[in-house]
C-alpha cells in the first residue's frame, strides 16, 4: 500500500473555505485503478497557521504515479489556484510505503 499526502498551511480563519473548496471539488479517483479511499484532516493551529493534510491510499506507488500522469489528474487539480489568499505557501507532498 502508498499513502500520497499534501500538507497545507492555512491563514488563520479560512479553515471553513478551504474545506469548502475541497468538499465542492470533483476529485475523479472513482474507478481510477488501485486507489483506495482520500480524507481531508484538519491538524492544530497556531497564531500563524492551521494544518491541513489530503490523505490518499494507493494500491501501490505506481498506481499513485500514473494517476498523476492521467487526464483525471489534470481534471481534479484545474482550479487548484483558485484562492490563494487562503494558503501560506505551496503544499508539501510526502509519499509513504506501508512496511508494516
Amino acid at each position: 500500500m502508498y499513502i500520497a499526502m499534501n500538507r497545507f498551511r492555512i491563514v488563520p480563519g479560512r479553515e471553513e473555505e478551504f474545506i469548502e473548496i475541497w468538499r465542492q471539488r470533483d476529485s475523479y479517483l472513482e474507478g481510477v485503478p488501485g486507489f483506495g479511499e482520500f480524507h481531508l484532516l484538519q491538524g492544530p493551529s497556531t497564531e500563524e497557521a492551521t494544518l491541513f493534510a489530503s490523505h490518499s491510499t494507493w494500491d501501490a506507488e505506481q498506481d499513485f504515479v500514473n494517476w498523476t500522469k492521467s487526464e483525471s489528474f489534470r481534471k481534479a487539480h484545474a482550479n487548484a489556484g483558485q484562492k490563494r489568499d487562503i494558503y501560506l505557501g505551496p503544499p508539501q507532498f510526502e509519499g509513504f510505503t506501508v512496511v508494516l
